[in-house]
C-alpha cells in the first residue's frame, strides 16, 4: 500500500504551510500529493505551484470539478499540468454537489453519471491527441451546422495515459467509476464497511468492463492526528465530519449523510443534519458519535495507526491518502513522519 497526502483547499488557513508538508512528503517518498477545489481555490494553480518545488512526488487533482470546465479545456490542463511536471500528474474528475454546480457554475446538476461517462471519453480522447469529435446527449463537437471543424490537441503529454481518477460517493458512481476510470477517490472511508459501501461496487465496474481490481487505485482519504490521546484526537475532527454529514448539500441530497446512514448510523445522520441546518453547528458537532470519526479518520499512538493500515489494506486501498492534522507546520509535519512509521510498522510499505 502506498502513502500519499491531501492539502485541501487553498485558503483554509494553513497556506504557509502547504508547501512545505508538501515538500516533507516528497522527501519522505509519498507516493502523491492531491489538492482540492470547490468555490475559492482553483486546484490546476495549487498543483502546479506544488510540482514546481518538489522533485518526485505526483500531483494530482482531488477533485477538478466537472462544471467548472469544458472537457476539452480539462485535458488541455492536464496535458500542460503532465509536461510541466515531467509525468507527475493525475486527473482527479468529480462532479461536485447541486448548491455548487447550480449555484457557481449555473450548470444544471442532472444526470451525474451519463454527463461524467461522456465528459471522461471526451477527455480521454482529447488527451489520446485524436481529431476531436463527439457526438453525445451532453457534448456535440464540433457543434453542427457551423465553422467548427475537428482539431487535435497540439500539447503533447509525459505520458501516454495520465491515470484518470473519479471522486464516487454512490453505489452507481462507484460502479461506474470502477468501468471507466482507472482509480476512486474517496472520502470517509470505514474500513469496516469499505467493502459493502464502496469496493464491491467498483469491482461490479470493473467486471462490467472485463477487468479486475488488479492495477485500479483504490484511494480514500483519512484524517491522521498522532498522539495518546483518542478521544481528545477524535474531537479535532467534529466539525469536519458535522459539516459533511449534516451541511454538504441539501436535506434531500447530501451524499455524505447517505454515506453515514449506509455504514449504520441512520438516527444519528438525520439529528447531525437535522441541528446542522437549523443553524446549530456545534450541537451538530456533539451529536457525531466517536465511533464514526475513530472509523473513518487514524487517530492514536503509531502502533494503533500501523494496525489501522493493515485493516484498510485488508479491504482493499491501495493508495492511502493523508490529511496530516495539527495546529502548527511543526506538527502537521510530526504527523507526516509518523504516516510513515506507520507504514514501515504495519509491513505494508513497498
Amino acid at each position: 500500500m502506498r502513502l500519499g497526502i491531501n492539502l485541501g483547499y487553498w485558503g483554509a488557513g494553513m497556506d504557509d504551510d502547504n508547501l512545505a508538508v508538501a515538500q516533507e512528503a516528497d522527501r519522505l517518498g509519498y507516493d502523491v500529493c492531491w489538492a482540492a477545489e470547490a468555490y475559492g481555490s482553483d486546484v490546476p494553480t495549487v498543483l502546479a505551484w506544488v510540482a514546481a518545488r518538489t522533485l518526485s512526488i505526483d500531483v494530482g487533482s482531488a477533485i477538478m470539478q466537472i462544471p467548472a470546465r469544458q472537457p476539452a479545456m480539462t485535458a488541455m490542463t492536464a496535458a500542460t499540468l503532465d509536461s510541466l511536471s515531467g509525468g507527475r500528474f493525475r486527473l482527479g474528475l468529480g462532479v461536485s454537489g447541486p448548491q455548487v454546480s447550480e449555484g457557481w457554475y449555473g450548470v444544471k446538476f442532472d444526470k451525474p453519471l451519463a454527463r461524467t461517462r461522456e465528459y471522461v471519453e471526451i477527455v480521454r480522447k482529447a488527451m489520446s491527441r485524436e481529431r476531436l469529435s463527439y457526438d453525445g446527449d451532453h457534448w456535440t463537437l464540433p457543434l453542427p451546422g457551423g465553422p467548427g471543424k475537428p482539431i487535435k490537441l497540439t500539447v503533447h503529454p509525459q505520458r501516454e495515459h495520465i491515470p484518470l481518477y473519479i471522486a464516487a460517493i454512490g453505489p452507481k458512481n462507484l460502479e461506474q467509476t470502477g468501468e471507466i476510470a482507472d482509480g476512486a477517490l474517496l472520502i470517509f472511508p470505514s474500513a469496516d464497511h469499505l467493502e459493502e459501501t464502496a469496493v464491491k461496487h467498483l469491482r461490479a465496474g470493473r467486471e462490467k468492463a472485463g477487468k479486475t481490481m488488479d492495477g485500479f487505485d483504490v484511494c480514500p482519504t483519512v484524517p491522521l492526528a498522532v498522539g495518546d490521546d483518542v478521544n481528545g484526537l477524535a474531537d479535532m475532527f467534529r466539525p469536519y465530519t458535522a459539516l459533511y454529514v449534516g451541511g454538504m448539500g441539501s436535506r434531500k441530497q447530501n451524499f455524505y449523510n447517505q454515506l453515514a446512514q449506509r455504514m449504520g448510523y441512520e438516527k444519528e445522520a438525520a439529528e447531525i443534519q437535522d441541528k446542522y441546518l437549523s443553524g446549530d453547528k456545534a450541537g451538530a458537532a456533539a451529536a457525531v458519535p466517536h465511533q464514526l470519526i475513530d472509523q473513518t479518520t487514524l487517530l492514536g499512538p503509531v502502533e494503533r495507526i500501523a494496525d489501522r493500515m493493515q485493516a484498510y489494506a485488508a479491504a482493499g486501498v491501495t493508495t492511502l491518502t493523508l490529511a496530516p492534522a495539527g495546529f502548527t507546520l511543526d506538527e502537521r509535519l510530526a504527523a507526516l513522519r509518523a504516516g510513515t512509521d506507520a507504514l514501515e510498522r504495519s509491513g505494508l510499505a513497498a
